[in-house]
């Protein structure tokens, strides 16, 4: 039986799952971060999205490691047993927490991978801190600049996210967590392709993200990162964030975005390619929803390996 489902609200110790991979602790950019790694070589470093944590690329670790690369899947900040600071979930702060863990791992440079809310981030640690970012892969997430003006001029994409509209509402995080976090599950079904969802691999993967979003303030940390990201619309350091965010993407991006995602509408993802200057690869795939590395992980890790390779 789940740890969670004996001690109701768990904690940090629920996301140490035992396997081939090393868990430790990393200081950077005035943070401590949980990592799993596994293999030496070039470091990719993988970035989760909501309502996920480190064990979402439980599977492409060891693939990516077999392929001669140093792979490492962090709990962004406020997530799994990483530090929950009150503040700091604001673009500019989200991104200097990637340049920071690639440094603090005694690295210059990374291939960098995110998806959903952890490509929203990769996007923004590529525009500004190209150096640092050898590779960009993007998976469930449109450039910023193209998500927001889709959210402006697109009623389909304004209808997908309507939800996330919810996240403003003050202490919404009990909503989240209510009932052995049963919203979480209830976003990881709309959002997920039907193929997986019907698998038993999906139900240990929602039991796992409402257990990790049931650590205390992992759901308030959650919030607080959409919060800022709609109030800062309104405000100086939203405008200052939106100017940085032009800053084209010299860094070789490859974007996978599943064909049947709810929430990042492919023709609002598909759009992002016109902030990339470098290489740029897009690749639509069918019956895929939005968590394309848990639905189809060898093929991720295979388009991970090869553009990390390139």
């Amino acid at each position: 039986m789940s740890p969670f489902m004996i001690t109701g609200a768990p904690d940090d110790s629920v996301v140490m799952t035992p396997g081939p991979w090393e868990h430790r602790f990393v200081s950077a950019n005035g943070s401590r971060f949980h990592v799993a790694e596994l293999g030496s070589g070039p470091l990719v470093l993988l970035l989760h999205g909501f309502p996920e944590f480190w064990w979402a690329w439980h599977q492409q670790l060891p693939m990516i490691a077999d392929a001669g690369f140093r792979a490492v899947a962090v709990d962004l900040r406020g997530y799994g047993a990483s530090d929950k600071p009150p503040r700091g979930y604001d673009g500019f702060t989200l991104a200097a927490d990637v340049t920071g863990l690639i440094r603090a791992l005694g690295e210059r440079r990374a291939v960098v991978v995110g998806a959903g809310a952890g490509g929203l981030i990769g996007w923004a640690a590529a525009a500004m801190h190209p150096k640092l970012i050898r590779r960009l892969v993007v998976l469930g997430a449109a450039h910023p600049l193209r998500l927001r003006s889709a959210l402006v001029g697109q009623a389909a994409q304004r209808r997908a996210g309507a939800g996330l509209l919810r996240f403003q509402l003050p202490r919404y995080e009990h909503v989240l967590t209510r009932d052995s976090a049963a919203l979480v599950g209830r976003l990881l079904a709309e959002w997920t392709g039907p193929a997986f969802r019907a698998t038993a691999a999906y139900t240990e993967y929602e039991q796992r993200c409402r257990e990790a979003m049931s650590i205390p303030q992992a759901a308030f940390c959650a919030m607080e990162a959409y919060r800022w990201a709609f109030r800062s619309t309104m405000r100086l350091h939203g405008y200052r964030f939106t100017k940085a965010m032009r800053q084209p993407i010299v860094t070789p991006t490859l974007q996978l975005q599943g064909a049947l995602d709810t929430i990042t509408l492919p023709a609002t993802a598909q759009g992002s390619g016109k902030y990339v200057l470098a290489d740029y690869e897009w690749r639509l795939l069918d019956g895929i929803g939005h968590f394309p590395h848990m639905e189809t992980p060898e093929l991720v890790a295979g388009e991970i390996v090869r553009w990390a390779k390139g």
